[in-house]
């Protein structure tokens, strides 16, 4: 099954780079381009793509909320990546918030860049520990951790049993399914009912936005 990619930036050298490199993959296709966050959500429901590669800062309409318009306006809304120059971009953040599966950075090389896009496909998620502690870090308001803190987080942390609270804190240091069950002794399999637990009592729609929940309502601190 070939997966298909909508290219969003506002830069046509950088669309037809990434062209380049995704068309050359059999399983891979680009179905379309924008060059502006603004044309997205018509291009998402004229070409249903399975896969975005969303540029975070542009001309009218960011990626930001972009990306929020796509999770709000579509009822099974495609994977976004989204694509940065800096891995600290203060719009990063909020890109993952709003969405985003995961980012990636311009200078990533173009095998790096086709296995995210496989990944992302397949429903797993870009994790990238340290820069998202450091996002977290920058982010953070109080002991809590982000807008909302405890009293947000209190809602969803006394439903975790205590496993499902390893996977997570687990899941927030980029450890894998396979990674996991060898930290916690258990099967694979047993620890992807953990996630798929995990996601759905913080209604979060992958291990991304339930690490960015975890550090938003303080269950993950920066110092831990």
């Amino acid at each position: 099954m070939t997966t298909k990619v909508l290219l969003v930036d506002d830069e046509r050298l950088i669309r037809a780079g990434l062209a380049a490199i995704i068309n050359a993959e059999p399983d891979l296709t680009v179905v379309g381009e924008a060059a502006d966050g603004a044309d997205v959500p018509a291009e998402v429901r004229r070409l249903d793509p399975d896969v975005i590669l969303m540029d975070v800062r542009m001309p009218r309409l960011d990626g930001i909320q972009a990306t929020r318009n796509i999770m709000e306006s579509s009822p099974e809304p495609p994977r976004v990546i989204v694509v940065t120059t800096f891995e600290n971009d203060e719009y990063v953040y909020d890109a993952l918030k709003a969405g985003a599966s995961g980012f990636l950075l311009k200078r990533t090389r173009p095998e790096e860049i086709l296995q995210a896009i496989r990944m992302v496909a397949h429903g797993d998620t870009l994790l990238f520990p340290a820069a998202i502690r450091s996002l977290a870090a920058a982010h953070a308001t109080g002991p809590a951790g982000g807008r909302g803190g405890e009293a947000k987080g209190a809602r969803w942390h006394a439903r975790l049993t205590e496993r499902e609270a390893d996977v997570l804190r687990l899941m927030a240091k980029g450890h894998s399914n396979a990674e996991i069950a060898g930290e916690l002794f258990v099967s694979p399999q047993t620890v992807k009912t953990h996630v798929g637990n995990v996601l759905a009592k913080l209604q979060a729609r992958d291990r991304t936005q339930a690490v960015i929940l975890a550090y938003e309502t303080g269950f993950i601190t920066v110092a831990s």
